[in-house]
């Protein structure tokens, strides 16, 4: 079988989740979050699709070069799975896999407008829980996550609350 999980655990997404979250989160700061993973994107040459949402509410969408109209569907079925669990979509995958369930019948929800695939990140603010999504799509879905736990970490170093 093809590991396409990175060879995280349930375990470990939930700690990495734990770790980053964040001490605010206005427009403005999901847009600079939104900013730091475009710049990555560009200079890394990335052909991604990038959006931040409060709660279901899109503030920011950017299609770099490389990446198409088929990047915003994903985006769409990912952000469902986060809205819906309030997990990041790689934490979702890899706890059915641990299981041995079937996702999408476990929670009767449909492959077609949900995809556990990884590259959507919760954005959960200290007192306050789940805020709003950070969504990566159209690298390896492990890719995809590293990234967005990248710009993240970027966002926390930034505020001086990461090192």
């Amino acid at each position: 079988m093809v590991e396409t999980t990175g060879g995280f655990t349930s375990k470990g997404l939930a700690l990495e989740a734990r770790t980053l979250v964040l001490p605010s989160l206005t427009q403005a700061e999901a847009i600079e979050i939104g900013e730091i993973a475009r710049k990555i994107g560009m200079d890394r040459n990335l052909p991604i699709a990038i959006e931040v949402r409060l709660k279901d509410w899109v503030v920011f969408h950017v299609s770099l070069p490389g990446s198409d109209q088929s990047n915003d569907g994903w985006i769409a079925r990912k952000a469902r799975v986060t809205m819906a669990t309030e997990h990041s979509t790689m934490y979702e995958r890899v706890l059915a896999e641990e299981l041995g369930i079937n996702w999408y019948e476990t929670h009767s929800l449909s492959e077609e407008s949900h995809a556990i695939h990884g590259g959507s990140l919760p954005l959960n603010v200290t007192g306050l829980g789940f805020t709003g999504i950070l969504l990566i799509s159209g690298l390896p879905q492990v890719q995809d996550h590293l990234l967005g736990v990248e710009v993240i970490a970027e966002f926390l170093a930034r505020k001086g609350e990461l090192q």
